[in-house]
């Protein structure tokens, strides 16, 4: 590990997180996989890479999540990259909020992601700059009326982007969105009703959870100005969807 950058990925035992884990893995990076309830998934994957370690806590506690950042500040050398991929994707509607739910999305997927990215900008050592990857979706440029909190948590997520990165003295930190599009089966869908939905942007094709984990890599370099945020979906936030394409997809 001493020789390798750092990457710190949460919800990194399971979905796409796991790719961008593996992706991360592959290139030679050290990889710092966090994990909120999948312990065996979490090992069994730190085990398949060359260098990595697992690391766990409740992402809507703030304390218990900025005590993380702060303690793999204390012990990572060359932590470069921060990447915010957890997420949860709980069904409420424009009509309905369920406070709840709502409750819960807004912490896990706008106020700790943001409180981790404000503490390791400010702690992490990094040689040659850090960055911050916050993995939002492509509501933020098409939404519709379902997953209500969770696309307004999103946006409360993508709202932060360009302020932070504006906030940084550094030119060398960098703070980026990476949102994907329909990537993998989601909540009840049948594996027909997920081949229909994931085609219903403007190339018609599956976007795969690997091409999202690519875009992690190329985000991780820095090559784009710090503020941006790279949409991988093939195309579907250039729609006008007026329901989540789970739905779309039924009343084909």
């Amino acid at each position: 590990m001493s020789d390798r950058p750092s990457v710190l990925i949460t919800g990194a035992a399971k979905r796409v997180g796991a790719r961008i884990a593996r992706s991360f893995g592959k290139a030679g990076w050290h990889v710092v996989i966090h994990y909120g309830h999948s312990r065996n998934e979490a090992e069994t994957l730190a085990h398949e890479l060359d260098s990595a370690e697992t690391v766990s806590c409740e992402l809507s506690d703030d304390t218990a999540a900025t005590a993380m950042i702060e303690d793999c500040a204390s012990r990572l050398t060359d932590w470069r990259v921060l990447i915010n991929s957890a997420g949860i994707f709980t069904s409420d509607t424009a009509e309905a909020l369920d406070p709840e739910v709502h409750r819960k999305a807004i912490a896990v997927n706008a106020r700790v992601p943001t409180l981790m990215a404000q503490r390791f900008l400010v702690s992490a050592r990094a040689k040659g700059g850090r960055r911050v990857i916050q993995i939002t979706d492509q509501k933020l440029a098409n939404p519709n009326p379902d997953f209500f909190s969770y696309t307004m948590s999103k946006h409360a997520l993508g709202s932060t982007i360009a302020m932070l990165a504006k906030a940084q003295d550094d030119p060398r930190d960098r703070v980026y969105g990476l949102a994907p599009g329909a990537i993998l089966r989601s909540h009840d869908q049948s594996e027909e009703e997920t081949e229909i939905s994931h085609r219903l942007n403007l190339l018609h094709r599956k976007t795969g959870p690997d091409e999202v984990a690519e875009a992690a890599l190329f985000l991780a370099q820095g090559w784009l100005a710090s503020g941006q945020t790279l949409y991988v979906d093939s195309g579907q936030h250039l729609l006008d969807q007026d329901r989540d394409v789970i739905y779309l997809a039924r009343a084909l």
